[in-house]
């Protein structure tokens, strides 16, 4: 049997103390996983993919079953990712300066994951309001932001 995923994502950056977190809800069969996880020396960019990552890789691993996976992210640096995929490639991840793109490693990573799955890529509104309508957005960036504030307290 073949099964459908469902991904929602977020990171978080204390961009003076560069300390990151990312959040996502993964939802298959009727389950409701919730990873998260924290860096240093990062950029809301790159907890932004770790949480796209992270997620893929966990279905991958766990969920060998699935096909199709549904991403949906606030982050329009992620979805517009996908749409620069063959620029990237074409310009072996250079800018038009010579140098390597922002994030080269974790790019290549998701755009490798992207090739081995049937993926679609939904932007929501970010920091949406609380409404009766069940929204794992709203979830994630609380988890996240949650997680940088803890983490900056212990620094």
């Amino acid at each position: 049997m073949k099964l459908c995923a469902e991904i929602y994502t977020d990171g978080s950056c204390h961009t003076q103390q560069c300390v990151g977190a990312w959040a996502a809800v993964v939802l298959i069969d009727e389950q409701k996983i919730v990873l998260s996880g924290k860096e240093n020396n990062t950029t809301h960019n790159r907890m932004e993919i770790l949480a796209v990552i992270n997620a893929i890789k966990y279905i991958q691993i766990h969920f060998k079953s699935v096909t199709k996976i549904k991403v949906v992210s606030d982050s329009q640096y992620v979805i517009g990712l996908v749409g620069r995929q063959s620029k990237f490639e074409s310009s072996d991840f250079t800018t038009k300066a010579g140098n390597d793109i922002r994030n080269i490693d974790l790019v290549k990573e998701l755009l490798k994951l992207i090739s081995l799955f049937n993926l679609e890529f939904v932007k929501i509104k970010a920091h949406q309001k609380v409404t009766d309508i069940i929204n794992y957005n709203i979830e994630v960036d609380k988890l996240s932001r949650q997680l940088v504030r803890e983490a900056v307290k212990m620094n």
